[in-house]
């Protein structure tokens, strides 16, 4: 798996299947995402994953991201990228009555750098340095995970444990509540900080029939006290699911 919350379901739900099925240089499929959002009294997202992976020598693309290859070799590849964030905030989603009364934060397009190493024993290190390009948090974020694959027969597992850091203008951006908004709804006002969200992940995929397979992907984030620490929140965690079933070329 390579990278869903923030980045999560665009990166971490398509990217399961790149490496699941790293053999594999056209793959098409489709799934669905749930998204549990730290929000008050929010509604879970539900998405529609469209799973379009290929890997050549100089470009790849993995469902809502793409990137063009600076450096590949068997042991490390260094791509420029950018991926689609579907991180938001809808006033009407949520049934708290002064949540209701707070600006809409927007979705967005991420671009940067991402960098893979692989060992043969130990597993691989995944990282991600991304910033927001159409001018919405003017935030950036930075992904980095350790990730082990265990395959047996047609089932690969791959767990991981890793850490998200989102800047000042991410954070206050998605979590934080200006001046008029706290005078509308009555909340507090809050500018929130830089923080780390550790979490936990893990994928399986499953081979059937030659080359079709199912997926699936679960990931759990312990949210930083930035984010915890605003009144738009209610959890000290955030969490997603994807599955789905791809066929590989």
């Amino acid at each position: 798996m390579n990278k869903f919350k923030l980045v999560a379901l665009a990166v971490a739900a398509a990217t399961s299947v790149g490496i699941a099925q790293a053999e594999s240089k056209f793959t098409l499929g489709a799934g669905i995402g749930i998204v549990e959002n730290p929000y008050k009294q929010y509604d879970n997202d539900l998405y529609p994953v469209p799973v379009i992976t290929y890997e050549g020598d100089n470009f790849w693309f993995r469902g809502l991201a793409g990137g063009y290859y600076l450096w590949n070799d068997q042991s490390d590849k260094l791509s420029i990228m950018a991926a689609y964030s579907p991180l938001h905030f809808k006033p009407g989603d949520s049934d708290n009555s002064q949540l209701r009364q707070l600006d809409r934060r927007k979705s967005t397009a991420m671009a940067g750098l991402s960098y893979t190493h692989a060992t043969e024993q130990y597993g691989f290190l995944r990282t991600a340095l991304l910033a927001d390009v159409l001018d919405n948090s003017n935030g950036f974020v930075w992904d980095l995970a350790w990730l082990y694959s265990y395959t047996n027969g047609g089932l690969t597992l791959t767990p991981g444990i890793g850490v998200e850091w989102n800047s000042d203008n991410q954070n206050d951006y998605y979590y934080g509540v200006s001046g008029a908004e706290s005078r509308r709804s009555g909340l507090n006002s809050y500018d929130a900080d830089s923080g780390w969200n550790p979490y936990l992940e893990l994928t399986a995929n499953y081979r059937f029939l030659g080359d079709w397979s199912v997926y699936g992907t679960a990931r759990y984030t312990h949210l930083s006290d930035e984010i915890k620490d605003s009144p738009m929140v209610d959890k000290s965690w955030s969490g997603l699911i994807s599955t789905g079933v791809t066929y590989s070329f």
